[in-house]
């Protein structure tokens, strides 16, 4: 989407969630707006037919969505189009839940604007008028990064040797591609109608950008056009292990909040019941020493 005709900017209401992402993206919930992107021009008229078009154009979006993670689609007169893509590490039913969360969004977030595009964490969802300005699938739309003082010595290296497998995975795997080196774990994803050469191309251009972008940084989510990254380094490891050294198209970053959930309730029930055996132990003792 041109951004010469695209406003792009975040809600006072999803800054927190965006401050939250970058501290605790781990426990990010699919739902989580990103950001959104509304055109400047609304549709001519009272914008009811428009409306009625896309509300035709979002039900078929997300009936799609519980079998593909992809999908695109044109009214009958082809004056709009529509489309999602869903990450690529999600279930059938939280695709078809993000994709129905994001159109739903297309209203409240933009009215009766002739184009709109919303990213949630797990999902984004887009709609444009026949003939809307398009721009390079490699221009950056949104970015966000951690903290400056990244993973001490030794962080880039590391950060950059998982992001350089993103580039050659990513058009191996489809279009979608998860890897983890040495407490560093990445992902990356394309535009479902993007070719294996055009991918590669877009995730190469941001993984450079991100470098120049977020610097040191210890996280960082780069939104192109027609493609994203992510990374984040973990300083006691990859929870779960994430794609292991090897790479591949694992779900670790999925599982990450998970399983830090489940060692602290474990952590806490351990602690619980030790407490239980010394006041039990406690009360016997007592009882002998009658």
């Amino acid at each position: 989407m041109a951004l010469s005709t695209l406003t792009i900017f975040i809600l006072p209401a999803t800054l927190f969630t965006l401050l939250y992402l970058t501290t605790s993206s781990s426990a990010t919930s699919i739902f989580d707006v990103i950001y959104k992107g509304c055109a400047n021009q609304q549709f001519s008229g009272d914008g009811a037919t428009a409306q009625q078009t896309l509300s035709s154009l979002s039900s078929t979006l997300v009936s799609q969505s519980s079998n593909s993670k992809f999908f695109k689609t044109s009214s009958s007169g082809q004056s709009l189009f529509a489309l999602f893509q869903c990450r690529g590490d999600l279930s059938s039913s939280d695709c078809s839940s993000c994709v129905a969360k994001a159109v739903s969004m297309w209203s409240l977030f933009c009215g009766d604007t002739v184009a709109a595009r919303v990213q949630l964490a797990g999902c984004y969802a887009l709609y444009e008028i026949a003939g809307f300005p398009q721009v390079s699938s490699t221009q950056m739309l949104y970015k966000t990064c951690g903290s400056g003082d990244g993973g001490g010595e030794g962080f880039e290296e590391k950060r950059d040797t998982a992001l350089s497998r993103l580039q050659s995975g990513v058009t191996a795997g489809g279009g979608f591609y998860a890897t983890s080196y040495q407490s560093v774990y990445a992902m990356a994803q394309c535009q479902g109608d993007l070719s294996s050469a055009d991918c590669g191309e877009c995730v190469e251009q941001a993984v450079q950008k991100s470098q120049v972008e977020c610097g040191g940084a210890s996280s960082g989510q780069l939104y192109l056009d027609k493609c994203y990254i992510s990374y984040s380094y973990y300083p006691n490891g990859v929870p779960n292990g994430g794609s292991g050294e090897d790479g591949g198209g694992g779900r670790g970053g999925q599982h990450t909040g998970k399983t830090v959930a489940i060692v602290v309730g474990g952590a806490a029930a351990l602690g619980f019941l030790v407490s239980c055996l010394l006041f039990a132990r406690s009360i016997l003792k007592k009882k002998d020493d009658f």
